[in-house]
């Protein structure tokens, strides 16, 4: 904390020394006219308030985030992540004073300045940190000895874990069982010491800094006298908590008022990349609603013109584990088209509870048009940048769909909707209901922004050649 406050700071003399001294910019015409950027006669004086608030606003947000936690196991990712979230916190904290103190003099250059320069060295501060330590433990350094209790296939996946990580630094002195016949023997190149009763005996004759109970379930009644054990010593204790064997949650370690917690996930739970996500959603769908403004309001001229009813179809649809919102399409279908439904579900050409026909006799000719093109559904758009939607993500279904779900089926509504995706790409009304669900599934099961990425791409093609429309 003591060297990100000295990093802060000095970006803070470095900012102020640049804004004061851009005017030498001009000489190197980077910047076409002085009168671009206006003067700056503050003396350094007036600015230390501003030194004042924001270096302990710095170690305030990187301290709630997460920062001075052990790094030891945590990626430089992670670090990143926990950098911009405080970097973004600060920012808006020290707007909101500077509003309140009437701190009007502050020059924005400045600040944007000091906000990239004490970002980035931050970053470059934390990137030498986990090269150093990374490499002192890798050479035997800085690394805590864990004692292992259990020898069982999870005790083995722990082993080959820390293994393979040399750089968090973790040393095993050996491994305990419950099972005496095993003292002396090698469980994956880990030597076995003794029996979970000689953990006291362990503890008074080497030095373990850490204790880790990977036990089966079983046996954990077993183990709580040897928490005890440890607690008592001082000696910190770990247990391994993947007592199931679940195929699809991605299990994650949370508290509640001092409770601790075990949560199982069905759907990604990388913060920072459902930031990016989201932050992607807004920014597209704000530009696309301003940028498709008048081609969207002269599509709305031509359905008035061609057929009678209203602009838009408004249509209750399943968001987020159930979650209903309203939905907007511009009308493809004449109106009143619902009430035909009931007479021409015999026609239906999709299994399970979908409702599709080739030449739906309710959609009208131009209907059939922004349907091929998928224009109709442009107007969800909206949805997106109020964050009902997405813009990729399972199609949102009605309610009689959701209903008549098999319960796989239904995982489905644990992502937020969007207005592409797998299907939507693969050949839409070609593929049967079951194989639309997998690919839904397969789309959670491996989400990622790269992913996002293909399919927005890939959705371009598909939506010019109306391909499976």
């Amino acid at each position: 904390m003591a060297l990100d406050m000295i990093v802060v700071s000095a970006a803070f003399f470095i900012a102020f020394f640049l804004r004061g001294n851009i005017e030498t910019l001009y000489r190197f015409n980077l910047i076409p006219s002085s009168q671009v950027i206006p003067g700056f006669s503050y003396p350094l004086s007036d600015y230390l308030i501003v030194l004042f608030l924001v270096v302990p606003l710095y170690s305030l947000m990187l301290f709630i985030n997460g920062m001075y936690r052990s790094m030891r196991v945590m990626s430089f990712l992670e670090v990143s992540w926990i950098i911009t979230k405080s970097v973004i916190f600060v920012t808006f904290a020290f707007a909101s004073l500077a509003y309140l103190l009437k701190l009007d003099f502050v020059s924005r250059i400045f600040f944007a300045a000091f906000i990239i320069i004490s970002s980035g060295a931050i970053l470059l501060e934390k990137a030498v940190i986990f090269k150093l330590m990374h490499y002192a433990r890798r050479q035997g350094y800085n690394y805590r000895r864990l004692l292992i209790v259990g020898t069982g296939r999870r005790a083995n996946d722990f082993v080959n874990k820390l293994k393979g990580h040399p750089e968090w630094g973790f040393q095993i002195i050996g491994a305990v069982d419950f099972d005496e016949d095993k003292i002396g023997k090698d469980f994956n190149a880990v030597k076995i010491i003794g029996t979970i009763y000689d953990i006291p005996h362990i503890l008074h004759t080497r030095t373990v800094d850490e204790v880790i109970f990977v036990v089966p379930r079983s046996r954990l009644s077993e183990i709580q006298n040897y928490l005890y054990v440890c607690e008592i010593e001082g000696i910190k204790t770990t247990i391994a908590a993947d007592f199931f064997d679940l195929h699809i949650s991605h299990l994650r370690q949370t508290e509640l008022e001092g409770i601790p917690l075990i949560t199982f996930d069905t759907t990604p739970a990388k913060e920072w990349q459902l930031f990016v996500k989201r932050s992607a959603d807004i920014l597209i769908s704000g530009l696309g609603i301003i940028v498709l403004a008048l081609p969207l309001l002269i599509v709305a001229i031509l359905i008035k013109i061609t057929s009678r009813g209203p602009i838009f179809y408004l249509q209750k649809r399943i968001s987020l584990n159930g979650r209903k919102f309203i939905l907007f399409k511009f009308r493809s279908m004449y109106k009143g088209a619902h009430r035909k439904l009931v007479g021409l579900s015999a026609q239906n050409e999709m299994e399970g509870p979908v409702f599709k026909i080739k030449d739906d006799p309710r959609i009208s000719p131009f209907g059939k048009f922004l349907r091929k093109f998928s224009i109709d559904e442009l107007p969800q758009l909206i949805n997106v940048f109020l964050g009902q939607m997405s813009l990729v993500g399972p199609r949102p279904p009605v309610y009689r769909e959701v209903r008549r779900y098999q319960p796989w089926q239904r995982r489905r509504l644990s992502m937020r909707p969007g207005l592409t995706c797998l299907w939507q790409i693969s050949g839409r009304n070609k593929i049967n209901f079951d194989n639309w669900m997998k690919l839904d599934l397969e789309y959670i099961d491996n989400w990622s922004l790269w992913l996002d990425f293909k399919i927005l791409v890939q959705t371009i093609p598909a939506v010019l050649f109306g391909t499976g429309a």
